[in-house]
């Protein structure tokens, strides 16, 4: 299938599509003509990709676990499950800072509600 066909069939635009063969994140052949072909397989492929962007790993971290998807082997899922519980252990951190952050304003927004509410309108 052509590069439009499988944009189509997976909801991602055909520019990401470019973008994650420049990564080295999909694969195609090309026709005499320069076009990119690919297969059903990649039908998958793009949407495990999808789901690994969703979980907010970054090009470097999803073509590091990749090997596992590629040719599954104890080295490649040993090593594809410890750079998963690496990104993990960010986002958890991440969240606990984003959860400090939004503690913080609810006391503000409550301190200034209480002021509103103390001040007469004017």
């Amino acid at each position: 299938m052509r590069i439009g066909d499988l944009a189509a069939r997976t909801g991602v635009s055909t520019r990401s599509l470019r973008y994650y063969e420049e990564q080295g994140l999909l694969g195609s052949r090309r026709s005499a003509g320069g076009h990119r072909h690919y297969t059903e397989d990649e039908v998958d492929r793009v949407a495990y990709l999808q789901r690994l962007y969703a979980a907010g790993l970054s090009s470097e971290t999803i073509l590091s676990v990749l090997p596992c998807l590629v040719s599954p082997s104890q080295a490649a899922s040993d090593h594809a499950f410890e750079r998963l519980v690496e990104e993990r252990d960010k986002l958890v951190t991440h969240i606990g800072g984003l959860t400090t952050t939004l503690e913080s304003l609810d006391e503000l927004i409550a301190a200034n509600r209480a002021r509103r509410a103390a001040t007469p309108p004017r």
